[in-house]
C-alpha cells in the first residue's frame, strides 16, 4: 500500500513495503527527488536498517542461545508494515515482531516510522520499542536514495556533495566483505565540497565517522538546488551509490556499525544503537530539507 501527504511545497508518498519514502516531488518544479527503484541498477527507494546496520559475519547472529541468519541490514526493509495512523501532514507506520520475524530476531518489539512533512522538510522518525522480557540491543540506520540528476538539462557531473564545515573526513574501511577490520582512510583534507563522479563510488561506500557538519547535502553547482541530510545527532553518516556515473546518491546517517571481520556472532557483542531494557523506548530522526 502506498500513502501520500501534501502541502504547499512537496508531495510526499510512502509505502508499506519496508516502510520506504517512495517519492518527494518539490510543487514549485516538479522535480521528483527520491529514486525510483529501477531494479536493473538497484531496487529499493530508501530503505530503512532494522535490527542492524550493514553486515553481520558469515551472515549470522547467535540470540538467546540460538543461531539466525540474517540479511544485510537486516530485515524490517523486506517486510510489509502496516498504517498505524494518518493525518493532513503526517504518517506513521508500524512493523511489530510476529511469528514471522520470531524466526530471524528472537525478540519481542515495536518499530515505528513516521514521516512529517514541515515546510520544505521531511522528517522521519523511527522509534524502537522493546516489548520483550529481556533486554533488547540493536543497531538502527537510513539509507535514502536521492535521484539525480534533478532535470534534464542537468547532468551528475553538475553536482556536489556539500558540508556544512570544512572536513577531513575519516572513514572506516569495510572493504571487500562489508566487516569491520581496522583500516582507516581520508576521503578528502580540509574539504567543504566532494565532486560527483564515475570513479567516487568505484569500490563501494564511505563510511565518515565524527563529521562535524550539522549538514551534507546535493547541491546543483550553477541553480543552488539541493537536498539536505540533518546529520548532526549521528556518529556515522555513509555515501554510496551504484559504481560509474552514478543515477543517485544515498546519504545514509546511521546509529550503529557493521560487526568486525574477526568479531563474535553473538548479538549481545554487535555494536548497538542503544540497549533497551524492558518497556523501553529509543527514536532517531532524518530531516531532509528540499531547496530551491
Amino acid at each position: 500500500m502506498e500513502y501520500t501527504v501534501e502541502n504547499e511545497y512537496l508531495k510526499l508518498t510512502v509505502t508499506t513495503w519496508g516502510a520506504q519514502v517512495k517519492s518527494v516531488l518539490r510543487k514549485c518544479d516538479g522535480v521528483e527527488h527520491i529514486w525510483q527503484a529501477d531494479p536493473a541498477v538497484w531496487g529499493y527507494h530508501a530503505p530503512i536498517l532494522f535490527p542492524h546496520a550493514g553486515r553481520t559475519v558469515d551472515n549470522k547472529i547467535v540470540a538467546k542461545g540460538r543461531a539466525y541468519e540474517t540479511a544485510q541490514h537486516g530485515f524490517a526493509r523486506l517486510m510489509e508494515h502496516s498504517l498505524a495512523a494518518m493525518d493532513e501532514t503526517s504518517i506513521v507506520l508500524e512493523l511489530c515482531s510476529s511469528r514471522e520475524t520470531l524466526e530471524k530476531f528472537p525478540y519481542e518489539f515495536r518499530l515505528q516510522s513516521t514521516f512529517t512533512l514541515e515546510g520544505d522538510k521531511v522528517h522521519h522518525t523511527l522509534t524502537v520499542e522493546n516489548q520483550d522480557d529481556e533486554e533488547l540491543p540493536f543497531g538502527i540506520g537510513y539509507h535514502p536514495a536521492f535521484a539525480i540528476p534533478f532535470d534534464e538539462a542537468h547532468q551528475a557531473g553538475d553536482y556536489e556533495l556539500r558540508f556544512s564545515e570544512t572536513e577531513s573526513p575519516i572513514c572506516l574501511n569495510c572493504q571487500p566483505k562489508g566487516l569491520l577490520h581496522g583500516d582507516i582512510y581520508h576521503l578528502g583534507a580540509n574539504i567543504r565540497s566532494i565532486p560527483i563522479d564515475e570513479t567516487l563510488f568505484a569500490n563501494d561506500s564511505h563510511c565518515m565517522v565524527n563529521l562535524r557538519s550539522k549538514t551534507l547535502g546535493i547541491y546543483e553547482r550553477d541553480t543552488g538546488r539541493a537536498v539536505v541530510c540533518d546529520i548532526s545527532r549521528f556518529p556515522y553518516t555513509l555515501l554510496w551509490s551504484k559504481p560509474g556515473v552514478p543515477k543517485f546518491i544515498c546519504i545514509e546517517p546511521w546509529h550503529s556499525l557493521p560487526s568486525p571481520e574477526n568479531g563474535s556472532a553473538r548479538w549481545e557483542e554487535k555494536p548497538a544503537a542503544a540497549i533497551l531494557a524492558p518497556g523501553e523506548s529509543w527514536s532517531c530522526t532524518l530531516t531532509t530539507a528540499f531547496l530551491r
